[in-house]
């Protein structure tokens, strides 16, 4: 593994394990299994020097997954990756930009399911070739057992030029 002077791995050598994917791409509740088969897993290390800044240091990690999914198409300005997160009856996929030099720019959750225990919501994420993001949730009380039509959701929010995510 390339290593920076400090010992982390280089930025450069942290994107390998996220592949460029075709767009348009749609992430749903079990896409993750596929980048599991598919995808190295992502060393330690590197969580560790590109992961755990953008999450923060919680014992609750510990029990925690992270999966490399993704990279998008990127430019001269920024990178953009996706990754997966399992914690406790949250899971997440990770929208993430970086500069050319790996610095945080922006992340945001843009898919996954989390349980309250009370009500259960899921969102998917469709990501399209102008990195516009189509964000649909749905909520439902576990209890209840019903599906309200009312309780879902759109957005969109869409990578600007310099690596923002912004919502529209």
């Amino acid at each position: 593994m390339a290593k920076t002077k400090s010992g982390q791995p280089s930025f450069q050598h942290f994107l390998e394990f996220f592949p460029a994917v075709e767009l348009p791409f749609t992430l749903g509740e079990d896409t993750h299994h596929l980048f599991s088969k598919e995808n190295d897993p992502l060393p330690p290390a590197a969580i560790g020097a590109y992961i755990m800044p953008i999450e923060g240091e919680q014992e609750e990690y510990a029990m925690t997954e992270f999966i490399a999914c993704f990279q998008l198409p990127s430019n001269d300005k920024f990178h953009a990756i996706v990754y997966w997160r399992a914690g406790l009856l949250n899971y997440q996929y990770r929208l993430v930009t970086f500069d050319t030099k790996g610095n945080l720019i922006a992340e945001k959750v843009i898919a996954g399911t989390t349980y309250d225990g009370t009500d259960l919501t899921q969102t998917m994420a469709v990501i399209q070739d102008n990195l516009l993001i189509y964000l649909v949730s749905g909520q439902s009380q576990v209890v209840v057992e019903d599906y309200a039509a009312a309780n879902s959701t759109a957005n969109r929010l869409q990578i600007s030029d310099e690596g923002k995510i912004v919502e529209l």
